[in-house]
């Protein structure tokens, strides 16, 4: 299920990643003001997210099969989200995670949270 090594195009992107981040430090900063944004937005409507410590906002699922679904109404309507369940994370703790970008607009993130709350189960 898990490959440990990665591929030359990702460690290739990641470095590109990097030199951006020397140029422009501000980025991550963004990138973490958007996640707190995701996350306020997402509690707000009633869902249990876990408060971010960098880009990442994960929103818990009820079930595995849940997180599937409501993932895949997600990225049919549009909004990229990672879906994480067993045997990824512990049984009972399947997740929605959405990954903040320091570019995203205040109406691109109304419209993630809103497009959650839609698709929720």
């Amino acid at each position: 299920i898990f490959d440990t090594g990665l591929a030359p195009a990702a460690a290739g992107a990641a470095l590109a990643a990097l030199r951006l981040l020397r140029r422009e430090p501000e980025r991550a900063a963004r990138a973490r003001a958007v996640a707190g944004e995701l996350y306020a937005g997402l509690t707000a409507a009633g869902l249990e997210a876990v408060r971010p410590d960098a880009a990442v906002v994960s929103v818990r699922a009820p079930s595995p099969e849940d997180a599937v679904r409501w993932a895949a109404e997600c990225r049919a309507a549009g909004l990229a989200v990672g879906c994480f369940r067993p045997p990824s994370v512990p049984d009972g703790i399947s997740r929605l995670r959405l990954t903040a970008r320091a570019d995203l607009t205040g109406q691109q993130i109304e419209r993630a949270v809103r497009l959650i709350g839609e698709t929720r189960s």
